[in-house]
């Protein structure tokens, strides 16, 4: 399965709604597992970044399209990182 770490920035339509934050996670949480996404953890931050959600996936199409509908909700910007285990990093610089 593949891990993404996706940090958040909220737009200002995020952040005029904040109050609704919470409501918006959960859906996202369920939307996400509807298509295949597990959301591991979602977190919300201090600092440069808003939010960070841990994903993780089957299928690197569907973890990427399912992030694209929520940045496309309008609410936050989303920037994603490719995350490996210890295991499976020591495979990658091992070769």
């Amino acid at each position: 399965m593949t891990r993404y770490v996706t940090l958040l920035r909220l737009t200002e339509e995020g952040a005029r709604n904040i109050k609704k934050s919470a409501a918006r996670a959960a859906a996202f949480r369920e939307a996400a597992a509807k298509s295949g996404v597990r959301v591991e953890a979602q977190y919300w931050t201090t600092g440069a970044y808003d939010g960070a959600l841990i994903l993780s996936a089957d299928d690197e199409v569907k973890a990427l399209q399912c992030l694209a509908a929520l940045a496309a909700a309008g609410n936050v910007r989303t920037e994603t990182l490719r995350a490996f285990e210890a295991k499976e990093f020591e495979g990658i610089i091992s070769k």
